[in-house]
């Protein structure tokens, strides 16, 4: 389960990004995008997320994943279209061996959510000197 490796090195970057930032805010949502082509079981991916950010700086945060569809061109045909195991992805037009994948194999952080904690409303900014 490739999913349990790949968590660890999102959780670093993350981890790296977080302490980048003044504040250290809190991470309520982490937006992935994930290609069909990348082999990525999704509810592995959301699995493994949820155990491994207990008691880090992302407990309680949220992976959220957009799948992307396995797209080709062909060449000879010009024209996209999305390659099928059974026909061993070759275009279904003319029979090409798939040669160029528009998309399918993105996998990264698209954008990640923050919660801001609001300032309370009882704040009263300190009084500023009379010039004279």
């Amino acid at each position: 389960m490739h999913e349990t490796d790949m968590t660890r090195a999102l959780i670093q970057t993350l981890r790296d990004w977080w302490q980048s930032q003044p504040g250290q805010p809190q991470i309520a949502r982490v937006h992935l995008v994930v290609g069909q082509f990348t082999c990525v079981e999704p509810a592995s991916l959301t699995f493994a997320y949820a155990a491994q950010t207990q008691g880090t700086f992302l407990q309680g945060s949220q992976l959220v994943i957009r799948e992307t569809p396995l797209i080709a061109y062909c060449h000879p045909c010009g024209q996209e279209y999305k390659p099928e195991i059974g026909r061993r992805y070759a275009c279904p037009n003319c029979g090409s061996p798939m040669e160029e994948i528009r998309s399918g194999r993105e996998l990264k952080i698209d954008y990640i959510e923050i919660d801001y904690i609001e300032c309370s409303t009882n704040f009263t900014p300190p009084a500023q000197p009379e010039v004279a």
